[in-house]
């Protein structure tokens, strides 16, 4: 792959310092005692959060931001793995979301992305149930060419429940409860996690970055603002967004391009009031030259476009946009241009990127604040005592670019495999080369029907096979286990498990009707407006 470099605004720096990916001389190891956290946001006070709690009584924590800068905020959908999160740091779930107005989510409805006129969902929960050799996709493709199954979607609780507009926490007497997610207002998520980490001592300083400040061997030591203050620090974590200040700028770390696989360059993002309840889901809509989103909050509609310039100009792409929203429009559509890839390292020196600083990939999965998560995760799994060690930072980036490898194969199967003929872009994408791990894995499940997971790998096997499925790739047979059933086991199998989830399914509450039982709704903390965070 070609690296190239995102620019921005710059910053200066002291001294000749040696090659950004050189390994660091142990002789000169600090401890780490000081962290200091350039940038806001979802990203710095996720980051913030994290440390205060785990680390707050032995660390010096601060961070930095300015009311100034904006934040790209468009990142409100989110996946399972935040449950994990909040309970790592023991956030009441109930208070997290009256404060941020969110919403359930059970996956997401991908709407023209096979074909014009195609739906599918990409739900959170398991479909069917596996033999141990082999997952229930061979069983219900068995079923499918003796026509004794329904769609895939119809034996997942989390899918049908979806598309019912139904949520509950625990759906039927065996106590399994939904796989679910959140919709949220971003912005009032970081205001959330500030108090959060304040009161774990985390200290907030107010201020532009002016300069950054490098030790004599390479590694940063501080931050100059614009007024003066010097910010010191043992370990810097880089929250800067697109900028990358510390790590792209200061670092000189170079970014891996990926939009030879991922063709969207630009976004653009619009509020708008709500008209009606809010769905259990979110909605992504494929147009000629990208795809658009729909994200329901308690309070309003989180909208927007991702799309290739070079199939469509801004103008014609925010016209689409606005015809295709509802309610009152809240904000002014604002442009947010990226470029897919990532740094070569997200770990160099003493700074650790996280979030946009570390790279982009589109929120068509809702990654986005998963990675911010894991980031915050692995960096205490893995954070320094009495110096930092280069086999650390080898193994903190080793699992960040696997894990960052594997969400985005992910998000290109659903630009690849498609059978749209409509359009440049989506016909470029289907005859576009592939990394050899994808390609791999659809030859393993159109030959086999088989899914592969490695460890530690995010998207489970139900995920690939919903997407797959989803987007018409069909296996071409299926495990001799399947064999196993005559047609009437196979009926009583298949059967069983769909009615099962339909009189699960008609005993849940609407969506709108359990949140009002919550009582998560018209907080007065989050209903007072609030000034957008800094990045």
């Amino acid at each position: 792959m070609t690296a190239s470099r995102l620019d921005g605004s710059s910053s200066s720096t002291r001294g000749a310092p040696p090659s950004p990916l050189a390994p660091r001389d142990d002789r000169a190891r600090r401890p780490v005692r000081r962290v200091v956290i350039a940038g806001g946001g979802t990203a710095g006070w996720m980051m913030a959060a994290c440390l205060g709690k785990i680390l707050g009584r032995l660390l010096e924590i601060r961070l930095v931001e300015s009311d100034e800068i904006g934040t790209v905020g468009v990142g409100e959908a989110t996946i399972p793995t935040m449950l994990t999160f909040h309970r790592l740091l023991g956030i009441d779930e109930r208070e997290f979301m009256a404060e941020t107005q969110a919403t359930f989510k059970l996956g997401i409805q991908f709407e023209g992305w096979r074909d014009q006129g195609q739906d599918y969902i990409h739900s959170f929960g398991d479909t069917g149930r596996d033999h141990w050799t082999a997952g229930f996709q061979h069983f219900w493709h068995k079923g499918r060419e003796r026509g004794l199954a329904s769609d895939y979607g119809d034996y997942c609780l989390e899918l049908r429940a979806a598309q019912e507009g139904r949520f509950v926490h625990q759906p039927d007497p065996r106590g399994d409860g939904l796989n679910y997610a959140f919709h949220l207002d971003a912005t009032r998520y970081g205001l959330f996690l500030r108090r959060f980490s304040e009161g774990f001592g985390v200290q907030r300083i107010e201020g532009r970055i002016a300069e950054v400040l490098r030790h004599e061997d390479g590694d940063l030591k501080a931050l100059r603002l614009q007024d003066g203050a010097v910010i010191d620090g043992d370990l810097f974590i880089d929250c800067t967004g697109m900028r990358s200040l510390l790590l792209g700028q200061t670092l000189g770390v170079p970014y891996e391009d990926w939009s030879h696989w991922l063709p969207c360059d630009r976004a653009i993002a619009v509020q708008t009031a709500s008209v009606r309840d809010p769905v259990p889901f979110t909605r992504s809509i494929a147009h000629p030259w990208g795809w658009q989103w729909q994200i329901p909050l308690q309070h309003r509609i989180g909208n927007g476009v991702v799309f290739s310039s070079r199939h469509v100009d801004e103008s014609e792409a925010r016209e689409t946009l606005l015809r295709h929203i509802e309610g009152e429009r809240l904000t002014e559509p604002r442009v947010i241009r990226f470029q897919p890839g990532q740094r070569e390292v997200v770990w160099s020196r003493n700074c650790v990127g996280v979030g946009l600083a570390s790279g982009f990939l589109e929120p068509l999965e809702s990654t986005s604040i998963h990675l911010i998560q894991r980031s915050a995760i692995r960096l205490m799994q893995l954070f320094p005592k009495d110096g930092i060690r280069q086999s650390d930072i080898d193994e903190y980036n080793r699992q960040m670019n696997e894990e960052m490898a594997h969400i985005r194969d992910f998000i290109v199967l659903h630009y690849h495999l498609t059978q749209r003929d409509d359009a440049p872009l989506w016909r470029e994408c289907r005859e576009m080369p592939i990394p050899d791990t994808l390609r791999h894995r659809l030859a393993l499940f159109r030959e086999s029907g088989r899914v592969v997971r490695m460890p530690f790998e995010l998207f489970a096997d139900n995920s690939w096979v919903q997407v797959m499925l989803g987007q018409g790739l069909m296996p071409e047979q299926h495990h001799p286990s399947a064999d196993l059933m005559g047609d009437a086991e196979l009926t009583q199998f298949l059967g069983g498990i769909r009615d099962q989830i339909e009189r699960t399914v008609r005993q849940m509450p609407t969506h709108a009707q359990y949140l009002a039982r919550l009582g998560v709704a018209g907080a007065s903390s989050a209903a007072r407006p609030v000034t957008p965070a800094s990045a």
